[in-house]
């Protein structure tokens, strides 16, 4: 089942690869008295998330620090090393987003966000969706109805839904 708004994040672990070797955050950790913003989709590199989805955080970040947004968070289906290129490449390190993996789709599917499209070889990837976390709850959850597009999840309707 799906994670709604008003839900308690549950309690897994993401990873990335830091300037020291391999890092790992509890999502308790992370939202622990915390405002931060969620966002997961099917992969790094991949042509929405790089030409749209990523990009509407990295063009309102100041937005959401200017509402008490702690962090922007971006979660993938994708081992370390390629969150971490994706990262760069993107422009999402310069800007300040922190780009988590979920390399075995642990949190994905513990959300009920997780899909399979074998012949693209996506399996447990995550749906498209955004969501402002409070103290680890739920407060705005925006699910993308139609694959390929962002409009839904992307920063500029979070940051509208916010008021």
């Amino acid at each position: 089942m799906a994670i709604s708004q008003g839900d308690k994040l549950p309690s897994t672990i993401l990873r990335r690869m830091g300037n020291d070797g391999p890092e790992e955050v509890t999502i308790d950790a992370l939202t622990s008295g915390r405002k931060i913003v969620l966002f997961g989709l099917p992969g790094a590199f991949t042509p929405t998330c790089s030409s749209a989805h990523v990009p509407s955080f990295i063009r309102t970040i100041d937005q959401f620090r200017a509402k008490g947004v702690d962090e922007i968070v971006c979660v993938a289906v994708n081992d370390v090393h390629v969150m971490r290129e994706w990262s760069k490449v993107s422009g999402a390190a310069a800007a300040g987003l922190s780009m988590w993996a979920d390399p075995v789709s642990a949190f994905t599917t513990a959300i009920g966000m997780n899909f399979d499209v074998e012949a693209v070889g996506f399996v447990g990837r995550s749906s498209r969706y955004a969501m402002l976390v409070d103290d680890g709850v739920v407060s705005i959850l925006n699910l993308e109805t139609a694959r390929g597009i962002c409009d839904i999840s992307g920063g500029e309707n979070l940051l509208a839904d916010m008021g």
